[in-house]
């Protein structure tokens, strides 16, 4: 029986796990029929997967909503029926509240149910009323997705792991995603192997605290029991066709010894690390239960440097936490000028409700945030500026992923996670190619290919 084609627009907030969920939604629903649509006034199925870290993260959901509300009114005049589901980590700390707020919404799924889609879908339709699924099943949703995965190119994310055991007192996630539960390492392996037949040549392995990793040893492994990080990037670093690995988010507490030595020993894995630290000051990062000091983050960097001389760091930083004093402050624009950071995200301190700094006392004004926060924004950019110049003159591999948007200009990756724009023949579209380095702006590289009789590397 042929199946009826219906259109699907996702809408995707916040963080890369996220960009990783929605491509696989949209693998899941694609046996049932449902083919991307480029806007959501084309689509019969909308959904947000939303992202609740940035500052009024739900207000943003509600206020798409309400734009989703006229289109799906539009779609309703014209004879047409569109239904609207949330997903993603505002609908696991909104649950009803969504539905009570916006009656338009249809479904309204969280972060570890999303492969129940389906199933909520089918019910949504045969007016069984408005569905809600909030869980946290027992069985994992990665035995349930599809494991053919959609052509993302010649760069693609994989999640090896999810939730955190950590409980900042600022962040949701624990709320949000649950507990840290780690996929087996045989299933990342084949998952990866399918990725790289389908083009891929990077992979970025994905998770909230991914250096916690902690998965089942694959059975015919020597080492039984389980594999960390570094043991699994050891293993991905293996499979033919794999020429870039990368990995993110970590925490500071959890780089051991097996990973630095596979930053010394995989050539594939790339020279970036993106470490948060939050902030420089031992009272800050004591009351936001981060369970590292100042000079332990120091000195995981001094020996993640110390075997991979060529090391870039990007980090997390969070000004105006309760309590933060001028003192404290200046210790975080101390930590930031002794580290040194090619890239880096600040933003201002904003309560997320339920989670224990929202009631911690002394709150820092919003004026003296927005200070704090320009000053180490000038201090980063110029950082950041200062690296990006250190590349002119030199030859790097850029992987090439994209068009530009001049007539006959790509637009790749350098190792160090730099955009770097050149002209380039078409057939270099996701390959990896030894460029000239003529340009270097604040976010962006400017490559060459003549100066560096551009000559393709993979």
């Amino acid at each position: 029986m042929r199946t009826l084609r219906k259109t699907l627009h996702i809408k995707t907030y916040g963080c890369q796990m996220n960009v990783y969920d929605s491509a696989r939604m949209a693998e899941l629903l694609a046996p049932v029929g449902y083919e991307l649509a480029p806007s959501a006034e084309q689509a019969d199925l909308v959904i947000l997967n939303t992202c609740h870290i940035r500052e009024k993260a739900a207000e943003k959901v509600y206020s798409e909503l309400g734009r989703l509300r006229r289109a799906k009114e539009a779609a309703a005049a014209d004879g047409r029926r569109m239904m609207i589901a949330v997903a993603g980590c505002v609908a696991q700390a909104e649950g009803a509240e969504i539905q009570n707020r916006a009656p338009v919404v249809d479904i309204v799924v969280g972060p570890q149910a999303y492969h129940r889609l389906p199933e909520l879908i089918a019910r949504a339709a045969r007016a069984e009323g408005r569905q809600l699924d909030t869980a946290f099943p027992a069985e994992s949703k990665f035995d349930l997705l599809p494991q053919q995965r959609q052509n993302e190119g010649p760069a693609a994310f994989l999640t090896v792991q999810e939730g955190c055991d950590k409980f900042c007192t600022f962040c949701v996630v624990p709320y949000t995603r649950g507990a840290e539960a780690s996929r087996p390492a045989a299933d990342i392996l084949a998952e990866a192997e399918r990725l790289i037949a389908a083009g891929a040549v990077e992979i970025t392995l994905l998770g909230q605290n991914v250096n916690a990793y902690r998965g089942r040893a694959p059975v015919a492994a020597p080492d039984a029991g389980s594999w960390g990080l570094g043991r699994l990037l050891r293993a991905l670093a293996e499979l033919p066709g794999l020429e870039r690995l990368r990995y993110t988010t970590s925490h500071p507490r959890d780089v051991d010894d097996e990973l630095i030595e596979a930053h010394r020993d995989l050539a594939p894995l790339m020279p970036f690390l993106h470490l948060p630290v939050q902030s420089g000051s031992d009272v800050v990062l004591e009351a936001m239960n981060r369970r590292h000091s100042a000079d332990d983050y120091r000195r995981t960097v001094d020996r993640l440097r110390g075997v991979r001389p060529d090391l870039a760091l990007s980090s997390d930083f969070i000004v105006g936490f309760p309590g933060e004093r001028d003192e404290d402050f200046a210790r975080t624009l101390a930590l930031v000028s002794e580290v040194g950071y090619a890239q880096a995200y600040s933003f201002k301190y904003s309560a997320r409700p339920g989670t224990p700094a929202a009631a911690l006392p002394r709150q820092v004004p919003e004026p003296v945030k927005a200070e704090r926060l320009a000053v180490l924004q000038q201090l980063l950019d110029a950082q950041q500026l200062a690296f990006n110049r250190q590349n002119l003159g030199r030859r790097l591999a850029v992987l090439f992923e994209r068009q530009g948007r001049l007539p006959g200009q790509l637009v790749g990756r350098s190792p160090w996670m730099q955009a770097v724009h050149a002209r380039l023949p078409q057939e270099s579209l996701g390959r990896i190619v030894e460029v000239a380095i003529v340009g270097a702006g604040p976010n962006s590289l400017q490559g060459e290919a003549e100066a560096a009789g551009a000559r393709a590397v993979a």
